[in-house]
């Protein structure tokens, strides 16, 4: 009895060894993950054109829809931010730190619950941003604050902060990011997927309630803080709803339709694959068979009736 239990003591040890090895390695995969999303959102940037004359004007049509729907809010709330020294202070270390920080905390938090509540939730940020740098390459836009008339809070208040006069960038960092990569705004976007995940997620009323509130203060400190219209907060929330979308369970079933139908359609994947078309293709070249070409529905081994005289004209 002693030599089976120290066995199974044994085995128990060696599984859960097992466990803790493949436990750290698919966080490393994660951490990998979440690293290159960030490269990528920095990197999408610089390769964005700064241009300033483009951008303004660009800006300019965002800021005549705005005034057309009646949205034109960011004089009214950059004023109020600008006069208020408490206000700026708070805006800009807001605007500095919590689009990082708060991130990556609910995405530690949702890693611990488990595969099937973080992996969903990563997707959707993931495919959510990538639309976001997709129009960061096609479509830089100036903020306010480059646009004229508006100030520049974070300028303002650099000289209490690590922020320098370039966005929310570190000093002396400025010229690593391309300012005018600014439509949509992902502190908006990132800011409603924290709101998202703990409403679905988060066990306590009061952690859905200060995801909201994050996402509502977010949104009214990047345009305060002069480094966003309201419609690239808009949009910002939109391209994440749609990585939401996109990458639901629904969503995503009806894509791998359509995508299985396309391919269909082009003649992907109509062929024999792996080993049968090996098998068929050493019996064309033993002669076993003919060879059948694309578009050719006779059965495998069978010769088609053919002429065996001229053809008539």
């Amino acid at each position: 009895m002693g030599s089976t239990g120290s066995t199974e003591s044994k085995v128990r040890e060696v599984a859960e060894k097992k466990a803790t090895t493949r436990g750290w390695r698919a966080a490393l995969v994660e951490m990998f993950i979440i690293l290159a999303l960030y490269v990528a959102y920095s990197g999408s940037r610089l390769f964005a054109s700064d241009s300033l004359r483009p951008a303004q004007r660009r800006a300019a049509e965002l800021l005549d829809i705005e005034s057309a729907l009646h949205l034109s809010w960011e004089g009214a709330l950059n004023q109020v931010f600008a006069v208020s020294r408490g206000l700026s202070l708070f805006g800009s270390f807001w605007y500095a730190t919590a689009h990082y920080v708060v991130t990556a905390v609910v995405l530690v938090w949702l890693y611990r619950r488990g595969a099937d509540v973080y992996v969903p939730a990563r997707r959707a940020l993931l495919v959510g941003t990538i639309i976001a740098l997709v129009a960061y390459l096609l479509l830089p836009t100036a903020p306010p604050r480059l646009f004229g008339g508006y100030a520049d809070v974070l300028a303002l208040t650099s000289g209490d902060g690590w922020w320098g006069g370039d966005a929310s960038a570190p000093k002396g960092l400025g010229g690593l990011t391309n300012q005018l990569a600014a439509f949509p705004s992902l502190h908006a976007g990132w800011a409603l997927w924290v709101a998202m995940v703990l409403q679905r997620h988060a066990p306590h009323r009061w952690m859905r309630i200060a995801g909201w509130a994050h996402a509502f203060i977010t949104g009214l400190v990047v345009v305060g803080t002069g480094n966003h219209w309201v419609a690239d907060v808009l949009i910002g929330w939109l391209v994440i709803w749609l990585g939401f979308e996109l990458t639901s369970g629904a969503t995503g079933a009806r894509l791998g339709q359509a995508v299985q139908g396309l391919a269909h359609h082009v003649g992907i994947g109509r062929g024999p694959h792996g080993r049968e078309a090996g098998l068929q293709e050493a019996a064309v070249t033993r002669g076993d068979q003919p060879r059948i070409e694309d578009g050719d529905h006779a059965a495998v081994g069978r010769v088609p009736d053919q002429p065996t005289g001229p053809l008539r004209e």
